[in-house]
């Protein structure tokens, strides 16, 4: 991938994304862990545990090749991404949980990410001289993911209104940068996008199913409210896309491992609205039979 796309580029162009969420952060969003421990935890436990290993399940039925497979791997440990707010918003879901989980998930991948990383690595491509994340290259993903979302939170914090006006113009920059991210990644590698739609399109698309569907239905059956469901959903099925393309491509400087995160950032735009419609609290209140008349 051309240098500057990689060097320059996608590191302004994640700073951004981080910086839209933290104009829309506040300490209170960590704090509202306390507010809802249940949910908060059921969808950690879903994000940090069971996605990396379902996703390792799904590498290995789908036999991809080291590459993708690492990919995969990279992508089912970056967190949630802004994008998963604004679904939750649109379908229902409760979006002071999304915002607290989103945050919390930005934190905990900085320690989660590197180590998955690294064991993929070692699985699916020991001997081929990948060096992994070490800790200097995890201190860059530190950088490029905390700083701007602490920039966002003190602009917050000392002007409201300017946040408040800057949240959605940037939230919207920030989709379309992830979308010139995509693209630059798939035209990077135009020679190959056709083999790797081909490989890696559908295991990409049942990870994403998979996500979103682990992300409702767990919490729902840790009785948990459908607007939290819904929330949790979102944040576990609309990852980071824009990370992970930037780990892979910059870090790791393998545009390869960058290819399931670009098209899995295609594929969930469209999965996702299509379960959100599903199980949206007001359609499922709209399917509801309605209770028989008293006697």
């Amino acid at each position: 991938m051309d240098s500057v796309l990689t060097q320059v580029f996608l590191p302004v162009a994640l700073g951004i994304v981080m910086l839209g969420l933290g104009l829309g952060l506040t300490v209170a969003d960590f704090r509202r862990i306390l507010v809802f421990p249940k949910a908060v935890l059921v969808a950690l436990v879903c994000q940090v545990l069971i996605l990396p290993a379902a996703c390792f399940g799904l590498v290995l039925a789908f036999d991809l090749r080291p590459e993708l497979a690492v990919g995969m791997m990279l992508l089912a440990a970056s967190p949630g991404g802004t994008t998963a707010n604004l679904y939750s918003h649109l379908f229902g879901g409760n979006v002071a949980l999304n915002v607290t989980l989103t945050a919390v998930n930005s934190v905990l991948a900085i320690f989660t990410l590197p180590v998955v990383v690294n064991l993929s690595l070692g699985y699916f491509m020991s001997g081929t001289g990948q060096i992994g994340l070490q800790f200097s290259k995890t201190l860059q993903v530190f950088a490029i993911v905390l700083i701007p979302v602490a920039i966002g939170m003190f602009v917050r914090h000392r002007s409201v209104s300017f946040a408040e006006r800057m949240h959605k113009p940037v939230r919207i920059l920030s989709v379309v940068v992830l979308v010139a991210v995509i693209l630059g990644t798939l035209l990077s590698e135009r020679d190959n996008v056709a083999d790797y739609f081909a490989s890696a399109g559908l295991v990409a698309l049942v990870f994403n199913v998979v996500s979103l569907a682990v992300g409702y239905y767990l919490p729902r059956l840790a009785r948990i409210d459908r607007a939290d469901s819904v929330a949790a959903a979102m944040e576990i099925g609309i990852h980071n896309g824009t990370l992970a393309i930037f780990i892979a491509t910059t870090l790791l400087a393998n545009t390869q491992l960058a290819v399931p995160a670009a098209v899995y950032s295609i594929i969930m735009f469209f999965t996702a609205a299509a379960f959100g419609y599903l199980v949206s609290p007001a359609r499922s209140a709209r399917v509801e039979p309605e209770p028989e008349p008293a006697a």
